[in-house]
């Protein structure tokens, strides 16, 4: 599994750290985070709304372009070494430059000089989806969706949302997605995790996206279902997030494969690989064991992946090449 060439579009650039880098760039700082960790030196914490907190207590040890350069670095050798080959991962103004334009593109620059050299040393190909956190509110959305527009091109495809799916609710938002419309960026949002079916509807009418981040508890509402599989709604499911912060009780109970069979188009991502302790690796060896995936499932997975990546034409037939499957 871990050779088998992999496509990501579900994971959280600084929810990726690992726990020795963000340690690491602590002491170098002087700033006491010791509470975030657990007796095995990985991050703990108690639920999802405490997982928030630890990760924002992770983020602000990341204090400059060139703290988010060493960050790509590390992400993008662990995701290479599970085989990825590409990867969309979420990346907010918010902690980048504080929403500022001026300096939300320095450290864009710096992050992309990072991707792009491990391109060349690890050939991992990475893209950014811009994504304002929700529970800091629509004001704050309008500006990173401002810093997503201003820089939207080859390299920043996407806006997305994440954070507390229970603060507010999506029509606060529509302001801010509407901007990174009309600046032709792709849309996705974080719903159906916390939220339950009814958030994925409400992603789907106010937002207009065209991907669901999770988005698994639709299948508590089977007309949603189906109607997700009709539209080619694409669902970036991570399995081993849900089951680690309790959605699920464990693999099996997980209904990624009663989705599919359905017809909805799903695909596997980590998430935040260090916070839930698992890899592409990992997902796809539990994946396999828990339903009895075999390659060509996951070939399938992954080409669905590559064709609803944000990436231009030109990156996606690359990528569709790499996977042995034909650009159609």
């Amino acid at each position: 599994m871990r050779d088998l060439p992999k496509v990501e579009l579900h994971l959280h650039l600084e929810g990726a750290a690992p726990p020795e880098l963000i340690r690491q760039m602590a002491v170098e700082k002087s700033v006491d985070i010791s509470g975030i960790f657990g007796p095995d030196g990985g991050y703990a914490y108690r639920d999802f709304w405490h997982f928030l907190q630890v990760y924002e207590a992770a983020t602000s040890v990341l204090q400059s372009p060139e703290d988010y350069a060493r960050l790509t670095t590390a992400v993008l050798e662990a995701c290479a070494e599970n085989g990825v080959i590409y990867c969309e991962s979420f990346i907010s103004p918010d902690f980048c430059g504080g929403r500022d334009l001026s300096a939300w593109r320095d450290y864009l620059h710096a992050i992309r000089e990072a991707a792009d050299a491990a391109e060349r040393r690890h050939g991992i190909t990475l893209r950014g989806i811009v994504t304002p956190i929700r529970h800091f509110g629509p004001d704050a959305a309008r500006e990173a969706a401002l810093c997503a527009a201003e820089t939207a091109g080859d390299w920043i495809v996407g806006l997305g949302i994440g954070g507390d799916e229970k603060a507010g609710h999506f029509k606060d938002f529509e302001y801010a997605f509407d901007m990174a419309r009309e600046a032709y960026l792709r849309l996705t949002a974080h719903a159906g995790e916390w939220g339950g079916p009814q958030s994925v509807r409400d992603a789907l009418t106010h937002l207009r996206v065209e991907r669901i981040g999770h988005g698994v508890r639709a299948i508590e509402d089977l007309a949603l279902v189906d109607e997700l599989a009709e539209n080619g709604t694409v669902l970036e499911v991570c399995p081993g997030s849900n089951v680690a912060l309790g959605l699920y009780p464990d693999w099996r109970a997980h209904p990624i494969d009663r989705l599919r069979e359905r017809g909805v188009k799903v695909t596997v991502s980590t998430d935040d690989p260090p916070f839930f302790h698992t890899t592409m690796t990992q997902e796809y060896n539990r994946l396999a064991d828990a339903f009895g995936w075999d390659e060509a499932v996951f070939t399938d997975l992954n080409t669905v992946a590559a064709k609803a990546a944000f990436c231009d034409e030109e990156t996606r037939a690359k990528i569709l090449k790499r996977l042995e499957v034909p650009d159609a």
